[in-house]
């Protein structure tokens, strides 16, 4: 199912090029697969594409070299016996003969060699006294002859001299090379003799190459890419197979397994990854039962509590009503059983809480509640406690004041034990209790300015019956559960419940409440770290009372 949502998200994307690279991204990120297989293709591709253009190289240069020896032999043997004709002719002083043994030395090299074209031109700067004899052209026009090879050709008038041109055949432009060598008439003096050879048929054989090569590049290209998917699919399979069954398990799943074949070294990691998930999956049945042992446990020790020590709250009641008429000694012990028996009383009332929340069987009463009113019974309650600590309770709302959907008695709960632990902590320093709000929550903050605490307490601060410094003794009558239990309250509402301190600076705790259903999509309308010192704040912490509020700020809309 999960593959099949990735698969239609990564289709969706793919209709927007845009969105191709967040695509390949992903699965380069997230795919073993992929991953194999780009790499073997990019690696394949890159050594096929320098073999295809190395051989296309070579043959190119081969071909070339081969057609230009075979012009170079054709011509100096055409060139050689021409002479031979020349050389070996009884010639008088006749014009006409001369003529004639041209002529006919023209007609043999048109004969002997296999050129397209062929030129004839009377070097220029021949003896005046020589007789005139006309040059001649066949198939080859004197302008695709360069002043330079012509340079050359005058300049070594005993070796052959060659140029790569572009020959025009039937209206059609096909490469060629011209090869030039001096031809000597005797009586006449040097020629420049010229033959075009034709190399179309070695670039049609090149192109044939070429494009054989390519097609048998891809053709591999494609055969590495078939191989390789196969390969991996067959590695990777099963890994894959072993991530997914161990996300189910990680999610609860516990009866989950792989599916073992064979004896190789994936078959190994199958049966071990089995093992394991045999002996996790025992050990968490056993501490279920052993966590619904201890819950069913303190759950029926604080319900078979509750009778005896209503009976010895009643009597420590009726002891500390009448302790005046005691002496000291027996007042002073009444007065502590009566604290200690509300402590207690307090502390099983704690304890069948937590055992709730362990069973999973909390429920929330929500009610549309202004988190502000709320904040400010709390203070009036607290007041004699703080005022006793010497601690001033001063109270920050710039919003929070619209109802929210919350359970109030659990929301009180969990802001007096915030108020009551800064109290505590507090060192008879000014305590800040900020209410704010957003479009998206809730939220307030308890800020004190006494000891604080390290970061290793911190992270501890949650847990149950745990204290910063256990020498430290409880003063206001606390059982250790509170702040457990207060986020317990605040996972309750989707929310969240949250701590900064420092050692010497303070501690704020800052709990966050949606406005609708669900989790908190935004961040919290106050910020978890502290802006200003508490001799910074001045009156804009001055304890406010509702009444004193506009009635427009109790209007949500208003406020977003």
């Amino acid at each position: 199912m999960a593959a099949t949502t990735a698969t239609t998200t990564a289709v969706a994307v793919l209709r927007d090029w845009r969105g191709w690279p967040t695509v390949l991204g992903a699965l380069w990120r997230r795919s073993l697969r992929f991953r194999t297989l780009s790499i073997t293709l990019l690696l394949t591709a890159t050594a096929i594409l320098i073999t295809c253009v190395t051989m296309a190289l070579v043959i190119q240069n081969d071909l070339f070299e081969s057609r230009k020896n075979e012009a170079l032999e054709d011509g100096v043997r055409s060139v050689n016996l021409a002479q031979m004709t020349l050389d070996s002719a009884a010639l008088s002083d006749d014009p006409v003969a001369l003529q004639e043994l041209w002529d006919s030395v023209q007609a043999d090299l048109r004969r002997y060699s296999t050129a397209e074209g062929f030129a004839g031109i009377r070097v220029e700067d021949a003896d005046a006294d020589a007789v005139s004899l006309n040059g001649f052209t066949a198939g080859l026009s004197l302008n695709t002859i360069s002043p330079a090879l012509r340079n050359r050709v005058v300049q070594f008038d005993d070796r052959q001299s060659w140029q790569s041109v572009s020959l025009d055949i039937g209206g059609r432009a096909v490469p060629g090379i011209i090869v030039g060598q001096q031809l000597q008439v005797p009586e006449a003096g040097p020629f420049e003799v010229y033959f075009a050879y034709d190399l179309a048929d070695a670039d049609n054989t090149l192109t044939f190459v070429q494009r054989t090569l390519w097609i048998a590049g891809i053709g591999l290209v494609a055969i590495v890419s078939i191989i390789s998917f196969i390969v991996v699919r067959s590695v990777s399979t099963p890994i894959v197979e072993a991530a997914e069954t161990s996300a189910r398990l990680a999610s609860g799943d516990l009866g989950v397994r792989i599916d073992v074949h064979g004896e190789d070294e994936i078959a190994t990691l199958g049966r071990s990854f089995n093992a394991m998930a045999d002996s996790i999956e025992a050990q968490i049945k056993e501490l279920g039962e052993l966590s619904l042992v201890q819950q069913r446990f303190v759950s029926d020790v604080s319900h078979e509590l509750r009778t005896p020590l209503t009976t010895i709250r009643l009597a420590a009641d009726m002891l500390n009503d009448q302790r005046d008429e005691f002496d000291p000694t027996t007042a002073r012990t009444t007065e502590l059983l009566h604290t200690q028996v509300q402590r207690f009383e307090t502390l099983l009332s704690d304890l069948l809480e937590i055992s709730r929340y362990d069973a999973g069987s909390v429920q929330l009463e929500l009610e549309a509640t202004s988190l502000a009113h709320v904040a400010e019974d709390i203070i009036e309650q607290m007041k004699p406690l703080a005022d006793e600590r010497g601690s001033e309770l001063r109270l920050v709302a710039p919003g929070g004041y619209s109802p929210v959907d919350m359970d109030p008695r659990r929301v009180r709960r969990v802001l007096r034990n915030l108020v009551g632990n800064a109290i505590e902590h507090g060192e008879g320093r000014p305590i800040v209790v900020t209410i704010d709000s957003n479009q998206h929550a809730v939220a307030a903050g308890v800020h004190d300015f006494g000891l604080g605490m390290d970061p290793a307490d911190v992270e501890r601060v949650f847990d149950r019956f745990w204290r910063a410094d256990p020498s430290r003794q409880r003063t206001i009558g606390g059982t250790g559960l509170g702040l457990s239990i207060a986020l317990g309250d605040a996972m309750l509402h989707g929310g969240t419940l949250a701590v900064w301190s420092e050692l010497g600076v303070g501690t704020n705790f800052v709990l966050t409440l949606p406005r609708r259903d669900g989790a908190i999509d935004g961040p919290s309308p106050i910020p978890l770290e502290p802006k200003e010192p508490l001799d910074e704040l001045g009156d804009a912490t001055q304890p406010i009372r509702l009444a004193d509020v506009p009635a427009e700020l109790f209007d949500e809309r208003s406020l977003e």
